[in-house]
């Protein structure tokens, strides 16, 4: 099944919006502005996330179910101003060896265009010659002189990349901010498909804050509505020149499912049983420790939650130029949407089968 053209649109429009980790504002309007016409009610946290209802069909009190997906980013943030150069740090996990070249967006007083520079080698300490540069030695140039630079930015402002979407085949799409942005559309696509759909289950759609940072969001909103299940989506490493099969997965090939500390045994078997239903690809990504993700959060809020966590195999993680396939963001919404709309009422995860069967249908 093809991603719809109007959902391919969001994503661009998602991935094209800044929305760095703690000020996720420009985004969350955009993801409102979608989600207001696919819910019964909408909100912000006073941390920023934004959670969205769809209303099950259940008699009161209903179960409910929290699907997190974070819409924070990575970026940067000026430290401080060298004549007409800024200085900067990271937001998030950043990857400098490929920041040298990249065109930024700087938020000061105006949006200003950039471009991150390095010093020639020859300038830079001998131990780096012929290295990766650091990013203490990174700047970002906007062609302004000094002191038109001094008037408009200012240390604490953020800095966005600028790499426009760039779609490479039918269904292949490069671009910043794609974790978790890609997960996003596909919960956005997972309340379309629910549309005039039956569900007993309340459904709160969340777009996380902060995950790249604090987990906060997560952690705060899961403690908030106090849900019986939780799946958080995000992204995970996909194949790329040199990763090896059983640390990464083929873009496009299927879903990796999380099985570790942070999974419930009993919500990954109905999700796997329903992905199988379905017949669509899914793969075991085994994490023996925490999954490094929004679950960590979920599972662990007020008298904890049983949580699973879906991913989308994304090329060049925490980069500009990241890479996912459109039929792996498909899969997720579709997988979503019927898991939800075929739960029980009276459905409650076990953890009775303990061993599981967490083995690849691939």
């Amino acid at each position: 099944m093809t991603f719809p053209p109007p959902m391919n649109t969001f994503l661009k429009d998602l991935i094209s919006a800044p929305g760095l980790s703690g000020h996720e504002a420009p985004v969350r309007s955009l993801i409102a502005e979608k989600w207001e016409t696919l819910s019964d009610e909408m909100h912000t946290t006073p941390i920023g996330s934004l959670h969205a209802l769809k209303r099950g069909s259940a008699p009161e009190p209903r179960p409910k179910i929290l699907i997190a997906t974070h819409m924070d980013a990575i970026g940067l943030m000026v430290t401080r101003l060298d004549g007409a150069y800024l200085h900067v740090t990271e937001i998030g996990g950043v990857d400098e060896r490929v920041l040298p070249g990249q065109r930024v967006i700087v938020h000061g007083r105006r949006d200003l265009t950039g471009i991150v520079v390095q010093p020639a080698d020859r300038l830079l300490p001998e131990s780096l010659h012929g290295e990766p540069v650091p990013m203490e030695y990174l700047l970002v140039d906007t062609g302004l002189p000094a002191g038109e630079l001094a008037s408009l930015v200012h240390p604490g402002d953020l800095v966005s990349f600028a790499q426009p979407p760039l779609e490479l085949g039918k269904h292949t799409l490069a671009g910043h901010s794609l974790d978790n942005r890609a997960s996003v559309a596909a919960l956005t696509y997972c309340l379309e498909l629910l549309q005039g759909r039956d569900h007993a289950w309340d459904v709160w759609a969340v777009a996380t804050v902060q995950e790249e940072e604090t987990l906060g969001g997560a952690l705060t909103s899961a403690f908030d509505l106090r849900p019986q299940v939780a799946i958080a989506v995000d992204v995970t490493f996909g194949d790329g020149p040199g990763s090896p099969d059983y640390l990464t997965f083929a873009i496009g090939e299927g879903i990796p499912f999380n099985w570790g500390p942070n999974v419930h045994r009993g919500v990954f078997k109905r999700l796997k049983e329903t992905a199988e239903a379905l017949e669509i690809p899914w793969h075991t990504e085994y994490a023996p420790r925490h999954s490094g993700t929004d679950g960590m959060a979920l599972q662990i809020a007020a008298d904890a939650v049983p949580t699973m966590v879906v991913s989308i195999p994304l090329r060049y993680m925490h980069t500009p130029v990241e890479m996912i396939s459109t039929k792996d963001v498909n899969r997720v919404g579709r997988l979503l949407a019927e898991f939800i709309a075929a739960l029980p009422a009276d459905w409650q995860p076990t953890l009775d089968d303990e061993n599981g069967d967490e083995q690849s249908n691939d």
